[in-house]
């Protein structure tokens, strides 16, 4: 989503690194740079012309026009403004101090995603809180929005309140409520209707719901996709109702990204949690530093470990872990690595998540690396033989034939799958033969093939 926006910035500091010195003319062009590629990521004017102004304060002291490296002290002010922009450091949790049954309102307009939210907020409590969730849609408007919503349930694992035909939204919430009460569950979801865009109808609705439950916490979902749409739905919902929370859906999708940066500024209200696609456990807390970092190319470290930890299965990765050091590593080990890998998303979000390789994408061209390679190297080892998994060398000209046409690629993708697996092995052989203490003492050296040159050096 910021792609383009880390792009622009990062030119910006780039060519302030190259000055010896910052002048205050220097800071001012650099500002005019940030207003631009900010305004493109269609961040809202007002909030863009508090950024720079801020920026450009903090720039044009001495501390930043006598230092060594003037690009990256005006790189770190951009990230601390950033940070501030978007609700400053640290995620803003739920709110479920209050009596049970706590009621969390989901308002926001059709098509936003709030009843897929719904269900992922009601996983996240269920499984992480161990809270005790009801889900209640109170959409009368939408055919089948109710039955949406108890069928979202059933994945999730939660109840969902029995529908009543005929009932109003306000009856449905009362009703919720105290089954809610009724049967001891901590908290209550009440999903209500959206509209195509915000009306009176709409704003009376969910005024009415909100005076009958009085929820602990009013979430506005928005779609991250609509740009400057979202911010104006954000500001009529926010001077309506009053929102304590932004939920922000298809985070992971290629909009400019402004709407995130905007949200804050604009209803005061904190970004809570965000989206990125259609499975329920798809939902993550909202950190502005990391957010801040991506977008710097900084990246986000803490962000990676904790996906690794929610979605790898580490016992199967110490078991492989334990194979490779012995040199026992076989073609089943490798196709139940990619699975994980596959787990965690898209290469390209994993690489966005590592400091610097927004460049190294440039430089590979922006070529799609997402897992089109893993999952042919998948179909290849799905089309073999249990013997030729476990024993490679087998494979030879016949062997290959049979398996391109069973996985519906080439012998050449056979042959270099082979080729890195035998690579890889090999490796695994070396480090193993060496042990620790050989490993500390050659280096970088232990993992190239013998003979090989690093970048402008000797063989090792």
């Amino acid at each position: 989503m910021f792609e383009a926006l880390s792009g622009k910035l990062s030119g910006v500091f780039d060519g302030l690194a190259k000055r010896g010195a910052l002048s205050e003319a220097d800071v001012t062009e650099a500002m005019r740079e940030v207003r631009l590629a900010m305004l493109d990521a269609d961040v809202a004017l007002p909030v863009v012309k508090d950024f720079v102004t801020r920026v450009r304060e903090r720039a044009v002291g001495h501390e930043v026009l006598d230092s060594i490296s003037p690009g990256q002290a005006v790189a770190k002010i951009v990230n601390d403004a950033l940070i501030d922009a978007l609700g400053g450091a640290g995620a803003v949790p739920l709110n479920l101090n209050a009596v049970a049954p706590v009621p969390i309102l989901m308002v926001g307009l059709q098509g936003s995603g709030k009843t897929t939210t719904s269900g992922k907020i009601a996983l996240r409590l269920a499984t992480r809180e161990r809270r005790k969730v009801l889900l209640a849609s109170l959409d009368t408007q939408r055919p089948a929005a109710q039955l949406q919503l108890a069928q979202l349930a059933e994945r999730a694992g939660v109840p969902s309140l029995p529908i009543v035909p005929g009932q109003t939204p306000v009856e449905i919430a009362r009703r919720a409520m105290d089954t809610g009460r009724r049967e001891g569950f901590d908290v209550v979801i009440l999903d209500t209707a959206g509209r195509l865009s915000i009306d009176e109808a709409l704003m009376d609705e969910v005024r009415a719901i909100r005076a009958e439950t009085q929820p602990a916490e009013t979430l506005l979902v928005v779609d991250a996709m609509t740009g400057q749409d979202a911010v104006n739905t954000a500001k009529a919902f926010n001077e309506a109702v009053g929102v304590t929370g932004v939920v922000m859906t298809r985070m992971d999708g290629d909009a400019r990204g402004g709407a995130a940066l905007s949200m804050r500024a604009i209803t005061g209200a904190p970004i809570k949690l965000t989206g990125s696609g259609e499975k329920l456990d798809a939902l993550e807390e909202f950190h502005p530093e990391r957010v801040a970092g991506r977008i710097l190319g900084l990246g986000d470290i803490a962000g990676l470990v904790e996906k690794a930890a929610d979605t790898l299965d580490h016992e199967e990765s110490e078991k492989i872990a334990l194979k490779m050091m012995k040199g026992q590593f076989d073609l089943d080990d490798y196709a139940a690595q990619i699975r994980q890998i596959a787990k965690m998303g898209s290469l390209s979000g994993i690489l966005d998540m590592l400091p610097g390789m927004g460049k190294v994408k440039q430089a590979l061209g922006d070529k799609d690396l997402d897992t089109s390679v893993l999952k042919r190297h998948q179909a290849i080892i799905s089309s073999m033989t249990r013997a030729e998994r476990k024993t490679p060398a087998i494979i030879k000209a016949s062997r290959k034939k049979r398996i391109a046409a069973g996985s519906g690629t080439s012998v050449q993708d056979i042959n270099r799958l082979l080729k890195q697996f035998d690579d890889m092995s090999t490796m695994m052989k070396r480090i193993n033969k060496l042990g620790m203490k050989g490993l500390m003492r050659q280096g970088m050296s232990a993992f190239m093939p013998k003979g090989a040159k690093p970048p402008g050096g000797r063989p090792f």
